[in-house]
């Protein structure tokens, strides 16, 4: 059996190497369209099942994995950044505040698609204008959902929930939904 991960995130692959011990990677490279009438659990969902449906439609016997996360503040929904000045604004935002990072989760086989999500709630430190300048003009925001990486230092102060899904992969998730989808 083969596995794909259709997403080019180094993280998330990082992260499926933690369940999976092969697998390719094959990006999904449709636009992605957000239908702000959905619930944000459901719009993270929908979109992980776009691009799961992308790559299975050119792979069908292979076993897809894709994922979206998105940022929820108030109600706000919060991609990544479309610029530097972009990142600052939001980094301001969070700033000493709580917010939820929400990653759908699709996994399809053969005729079995199965899609769930995973809730973390995340509150920052009070960052100072300093420490956003320095962390922005390092780049590391610029391809992450709310323009913060939980793994670098300083900016999350406490978090409940899943780490590995502010990563960007919930892996208990990914695991739980693989082992279904490819039961007979």
């Amino acid at each position: 059996m083969k596995y794909v991960l259709a997403s080019a995130s180094p993280r998330r692959k990082e992260l499926l190497a933690q369940i999976l011990e092969e697998f390719e990677v094959i990006p999904a490279f449709a636009e992605e369209r957000v239908n702000l009438s959905l619930f944000p659990e459901d719009m993270a969902c929908s979109l992980a099942e776009s691009k799961c449906d992308e790559v299975f439609a050119k792979n069908p016997e292979k076993v897809i994995i894709a994922c979206d996360t998105i940022v929820v503040y108030g109600k706000e929904i919060l991609g990544k950044p479309k610029s530097e000045d972009d990142a600052v604004k939001t980094l301001k935002m969070l700033s000493g505040k709580t917010h939820y990072v929400i990653t759908g989760v699709c996994v399809r086989y053969k005729n079995k698609k199965l899609t769930e999500y995973d809730k973390t709630e995340v509150k920052f430190n009070v960052l100072t204008d300093e420490f956003i300048k320095d962390y922005v003009s390092g780049g590391s925001p610029m391809d992450k959902a709310g323009s913060y990486g939980i793994q670098d230092g300083g900016v999350v102060s406490v978090y409940y929930g899943s780490y590995t899904n502010v990563v960007g992969l919930p892996v208990a998730l990914t695991k739980k939904l693989l082992e279904e989808v490819i039961k007979n």
